[in-house]
């Protein structure tokens, strides 16, 4: 079974494979002998074949080199059972997909002390919330959504953000470590712009509040009542809308929006201040 990452993917493979199947040589059938006859010579072919035709050279080498659009391609999974013949131009496709699989992350603090992270408890779990820009912990890997489930080998499954806190501000400088679990209450919808540059989607605030009918973004699934955190692994987390407006005009033709539930990132940002959104880490995933 093969996954895709949008729904153009499915139907664009769909039709590469419909091209490639009326293109196979049906197998061919011999009849079998009722005698034995002595061996000869092998009989010529009563046709030519495809390197013989008209007197041309027509292998495989010489059609690549020559006439490249008759040649047959085959479509490449981007990763396991997953294919995307549309989305694969997309550099940011791998790094955007939440596999919601757990890491092991070691962080160390800068010289003044910090790892540049806050963390927020949710339904007994603790969350990041907050990466800081060139912080040990932007320099990690962690991101937005980012469930902690253990620091230093303990458990912190119940505690709340002070007590977390708490235990990251007595850690030692060197060799934190964080056992991980990738952003469980979020998921990555791949877009695709049409002739106009529009995916189809309106947002306010950073929220999803409605779609456009029969666009890309209605097409793959992608839900109002949702927040934008990414786009392309670019976090938008406080941005105002015209700035999320100009990632989205200057990014390809393919766009990686990760989302969450807006009631849990209301939650997650909870008791934040403004003026940490504009320290957050907002380089691409590397």
């Amino acid at each position: 079974m093969s996954f895709y990452p949008s729904l153009e993917d499915m139907k664009v493979d769909n039709m590469m494979r419909a091209q490639i199947s009326q293109h196979q040589v049906p197998p061919s059938y011999v009849a079998p002998q009722l005698c034995a006859t002595p061996s000869a010579p092998s009989a010529t072919h009563v046709y030519p074949t495809l390197g013989e035709y008209m007197g041309m050279e027509l292998s495989q080498a010489v059609i690549a080199l020559n006439m490249p659009e008759y040649q047959i391609q085959q479509v490449q999974p981007t990763s396991s059972n997953v294919v995307a013949p549309l989305s694969s131009q997309s550099l940011s496709l791998p790094k955007a997909t939440v596999t919601q699989a757990i890491r092991q992350v070691v962080l160390c603090k800068d010289r003044n002390g910090k790892c540049g992270l806050r963390l927020h408890s949710v339904d007994s779990g603790v969350f990041v919330c907050y990466v800081a820009a060139n912080s040990p912990g932007a320099l990690a890997g962690l991101r937005f959504g980012d469930q902690i489930l253990e620091i230093n080998n303990v458990t912190v499954a119940g505690m709340t953000m002070d007590k977390c806190h708490d235990i990251l501000k007595k850690a030692p400088a060197n060799n934190i470590t964080m056992a991980v679990r990738d952003r469980p209450f979020e998921r990555n919808v791949t877009l695709h712009k049409d002739s106009l540059g529009h995916v189809g989607f309106q947002f306010k605030n950073g929220k999803i509040i409605a779609l456009v009918v029969d666009s890309s973004a209605a097409r793959n699934g992608l839900l109002t009542d949702h927040q934008i955190l990414e786009i392309n692994t670019i976090n938008v987390v406080g941005m105002k809308d015209k700035e999320i407006s100009k990632i989205i005009d200057e990014s390809p033709s393919v766009v990686n929006i990760t989302i969450i539930p807006y009631c849990i990132y209301e939650r997650m940002i909870n008791k934040m201040s403004s003026s940490l959104f504009k320290e957050l880490d907002r380089t691409p995933a590397a």
